[in-house]
């Protein structure tokens, strides 16, 4: 049989890699600010301190998360490495046993044992160590770890999400400052995670609820610490 055209598709997953770190880094960036803001305030303190606590918890935490990220993602990057190191020795070791792994990796996933040592020894024979990287290891080009494009992607997403409570904290009257900030982060969070779900294909309500549920409850506990220590000041 001939095949004379492709057929692409295009797939959700081949998104997880910048669309994990987008997501996260956004709903860090207004749910840290908020609650720095929100914290801050309930603790009696002044307008312009409220907004400096703010931008320098934006800074702060953007590279944070471009750092963690870089580290974080870096590692598993490592691994992959070595990983892949250790199989490419071990092909040039015994392809012969390594051509069995792979044909019983097929036999396992439902082929019969003849399909499976033909489809082993035809893979093998275009690209050995993709194919064990893909099969045998799980690691693919869609799920790979790259780490400069997860720490420009957190760093970014989280400095977007943080200027979202950052302006209202600026727009805001003084004396409703508080359920301002709450009340739109929490609307910011919602509309985030009904889009990352859509993207990502998932539940749009679950998305939604879900980030504004921990969002609020962040809120809550660092409101009420900070009305703490400002009674306490």
């Amino acid at each position: 049989m001939k095949f004379s055209s492709r057929h692409t598709e295009r797939h959700r997953t081949d998104r997880i890699g910048w669309l994990r770190a987008a997501v996260l880094g956004a709903n860090d960036g207004i749910v840290s600010t908020a609650s720095l803001v929100v914290g801050v305030a309930a603790a009696n303190s002044g307008e312009g301190s409220v907004l400096v606590a703010g931008v320098a918890g934006l800074v702060a935490g953007a590279m944070s998360m471009a750092a963690g990220e870089y580290v974080s993602v870096h590692s598993q990057a490592d691994t992959e490495k070595a990983d892949l190191s250790r199989e490419r020795a071990e092909l040039e070791l015994d392809p012969v046993a390594e051509h069995r792994e792979l044909a019983a990796i097929y036999v396992a996933r439902g082929l019969e044992a003849d399909l499976a040592n033909q489809v082993a020894e035809q893979l093998m024979a275009h690209d050995a160590l993709g194919a064990h990287a893909r099969d045998e290891l799980g690691i693919s080009d869609a799920l790979s770890a790259r780490p400069v494009q997860a720490a420009l992607a957190s760093a970014a997403s989280f400095a977007v999400g943080a200027v979202l409570p950052l302006a209202v904290t600026a727009l805001a009257p003084a004396q409703a400052l508080i359920p301002w900030v709450s009340g739109t982060s929490l609307v910011f969070l919602a509309l985030l995670g009904a889009v990352s779900a859509r993207i990502g294909g998932a539940g749009v309500v679950a998305g939604a609820w879900r980030v504004t549920f921990w969002g609020a409850l962040a809120m809550a506990i660092t409101a009420a610490v900070g009305a703490l220590f400002g009674a306490v000041v």
